[in-house]
């Protein structure tokens, strides 16, 4: 078994470093900027139109009511798009990003969230434009269908069109058991485990040095997961608009607690992340040309990780909303990003470094503590009466990562759909709730580094054809302003297929 793995994570490192290093942040970055500029700066020069279209709409009838046939609401959507995004990257991931890269990382994390927030609106608003309906009434939308149906329908890219479409869905159901079901469970487990201590089943081993609680609370999750999961996208989006509220509110009124308690620090906190992210700490070893790309990979990556923007995934459930506007949905993309990383990131990221537990002059991390315990023990330095600080922030992962293990079983459903049809999808849903046991046995690092290899590649075919589809997105994100905020008599672009287009035009004002 050790072998295996030691392998695996060679074959792993060789792969994740071109992916990441010689071609996937220069993609990235860059298409986010590309749809920055060619959308005018949406995200800061309608920032009031669509905070009014999604914070500002959630007690909307029309937003939060439960439809009757096979879609499901926008705020249904949100919540599980933000199921899927708001996981262990946002809290593991912060702080493996600030122990790697120093507390620099955290303005890169900022900076891929503000293009990423065109890349998710772009990706959504292409989603719900080329989405259709299947077999069993429900609808079905993704990279692999503006792939296939927008880039290949270009001059000459039919083939190429067709071959991306099919590697999106190959990388994507492999990234749905890498950052949507091992590496999820991997870190619920080790949080679990060191927040609810039980000698008597740690002691335990099987596999070799696997400890017997950790299969328990493995098999405990699989059995959960499969009464969700097996139930289908209507009881996944149910589950979700409950949990997600609920988590992220907590998790950030905690965040206040602590920083709040550690007021003092803020300005500090603030400084290091400024100053560092241009002249990195030299405790983090290497030159300097090697510390900074280590400060903007870790921050990209673990920003990636976290809000998913350029990796096409959340797309295949928002476009299963019932929303007729792809813009509207699209909005909705940006507030994902928003919410994800502008907010639970960075409420995790002061937590770390105004608590103690990072030195902001050296960038060590506090005697004994390692980025899996950075967060919990920021956490019990304020709450410290019987551990309850880390016993909260392992309650919080618990769920963050069920729901993100819920949220990316609906996206490998979607591309084994894709790919083998509806009847297919009963197959990969099995599978996929009987992997979550191995996320419990594996390394914590391995599931980490296998999670960012599979997001990388899942993440360049969809990044190629937002790209190429940019005058599109340009297109409908311009017809929208002008007749919803300009006031001006167009008929609308909702869809690249006619019947679709005129069943969406029906009642369209009533969205509104």
């Amino acid at each position: 078994m050790e072998a295996f793995f030691n392998s695996l994570t060679q074959i792993n490192s060789v792969i994740n470093e071109f992916v990441w290093v010689k071609i996937g942040l220069v993609l990235l970055i860059g298409t986010g900027i590309l749809m920055t500029c060619c959308t005018k700066f949406f995200q800061l020069s309608h920032i009031g139109l669509w905070f009014k279209h999604t914070l500002g709409s959630l007690f909307k009838k029309n937003v939060i009511g439960h439809t009757k046939d096979k879609s499901i609401s926008p705020f249904q959507a949100l919540c599980t798009a933000l199921a899927a995004t708001v996981g262990t990257g946002n809290i593991a991931g912060v702080a493996a990003a600030i122990a790697i890269g120093g507390a620099g990382s955290v303005f890169w994390m900022w900076i891929a969230a503000f293009f990423g927030m065109m890349t998710n609106y772009s990706e959504n608003v292409l989603g719900i434009y080329y989405r259709r309906k299947n077999k069993d009434g429900e609808w079905s939308g993704g990279a692999m269908y503006y792939l296939s149906e927008g880039l290949g329908k270009k001059k000459n890219c039919k083939i190429i069109g067709k071959v991306l479409a099919v590697l999106f869905s190959i990388f994507a159901i492999l990234a749905s058991f890498g950052i949507g079901n091992m590496g999820q469970v991997n870190k619920i487990v080790a949080n679990i485990e060191s927040a609810f201590k039980i000698p008597t089943l740690s002691s335990q081993t099987v596999f070799g040095d696997i400890s017997l609680y950790a299969v328990i609370i493995g098999i405990v999750l699989m059995i959960l997961a499969a009464l969700i999961i097996l139930g289908g996208l209507k009881r996944i989006a149910n589950v979700a608009e409950k949990i997600v509220p609920f988590m992220v509110v907590a998790f950030v009124f905690g965040s206040f607690i602590v920083i709040g308690v550690n007021y003092n620090q803020i300005i500090p906190a603030f400084k290091a992340i400024f100053v560092t992210a241009f002249k990195p700490i030299a405790a983090l070893g290497g030159g300097i040309g090697y510390l900074i790309s280590t400060v903007i990979t870790q921050g990209f990556k673990r920003g990636v990780f976290s809000n998913e923007a350029g990796l096409g995934s959340s797309v295949m459930v928002h476009s299963n909303s019932n929303i007729k506007e792809p813009v509207k949905q699209g909005m909705w993309g940006i507030f994902e990003v928003f919410a994800d990383t502008m907010v639970v990131c960075t409420m995790t990221a002061l937590v770390v470094l105004t608590s103690g537990v990072y030195n902001l002059e050296t960038g060590s991390l506090a005697e004994g503590l390692t980025d899996a315990t950075l967060v919990g023990s920021a956490f019990n330095s304020v709450f410290p009466w019987w551990n309850i600080g880390e016993k909260f922030i392992a309650v919080a992962m618990l769920l963050f990562a069920f729901t993100t293990v819920l949220g990316w079983s609906h996206y490998g459903t979607k591309a084994v759909e894709y790919l083998f049809g509806t009847k297919g999808t009963k197959v990969y849903k099995v599978i996929f709730v009987l992997m979550i046991i191995s996320g419990a046995l594996m390394t914590s690092s391995l599931a980490w580094d296998i999670s960012d290899t599979f997001n990388g590649l899942m993440m360049m075919p969809n990044l190629i054809g937002v790209v190429a589809l940019c005058p599109l997105v340009t297109k409908i994100t311009s017809n929208y302003l002008r007749r919803k905020v300009k006031g001006e008599k167009i008929d609308p672009i909702l869809s690249y297929d006619e019947e679709i287009q005129k069943e969406m035009e029906i009642n369209l004002d009533k969205e509104d």
